[in-house]
């Protein structure tokens, strides 16, 4: 009988143990996932630019997966939401998802101008600031800095400016494609 309390008192408290570390397990699994390094070293998602004129956009990860589109496009600026050690799943500024071998991107960072209409660019970062040159529609520039009150230095051609981040694509930390999830 006293063998039967044993084991009963063992086994509760083995149970509450159980049931007690039940809730971490998923905290414990994000926080691997966190901590697990990518493949590249380097944070995803991430912006990189299109290195390249032409550039294939694949289904999967593979020089032999469906071909979806081709980029024509060199310096258009990427999120990079998924890698494989040769691959990086890619969300591009009109949320098209794909997979680009590593060799065809480049870490020069790039924004876009999306909006119909030309950005000023500005002197200084703050509205009212003299306008330097203007950011035309569909319009490539180098992404210099960022500052924390959300205005972006860039550079077009020869001029540099500041612009609000929310104006140009290319600045947001968060996934910029839905599914990206890897």
């Amino acid at each position: 009988m006293a063998l039967n309390k044993a084991v009963s008192a063992g086994f509760l408290a083995a149970l509450l143990l159980t049931v007690g570390a039940l809730p971490s397990a998923p905290l414990a699994a994000e926080k691997e996932k966190l901590d697990r390094p990518t493949p590249s070293g380097l944070p995803v998602p991430r912006y990189v630019s299109l290195k390249f004129d032409v550039v294939n956009a694949r289904s999967a990860p593979g020089d032999d997966s469906r071909l979806l589109w081709v980029y024509r496009a060199k310096g258009l600026p990427v999120q990079v939401v998924a890698e494989t050690s040769e691959w990086r799943r890619i969300c591009d500024p009109e949320r098209g998802l794909a997979w680009v071998h590593r060799r065809t991107t480049d870490g020069r960072r790039m924004v876009m101008r999306l909006q119909a209409q030309a950005l000023p660019m500005l002197a200084n970062p703050k509205e009212g600031a003299r306008v330097q040159a203007h950011l035309a529609p569909r319009a490539l520039a180098e992404l210099d800095r960022c500052n924390k009150d959300g205005w972006c230095k860039l550079k077009a051609g020869h001029r540099d400016g500041w612009v609000p981040a929310a104006e140009v694509w290319g600045t947001a930390e968060e996934p910029q494609c839905r599914g990206s999830g890897g």
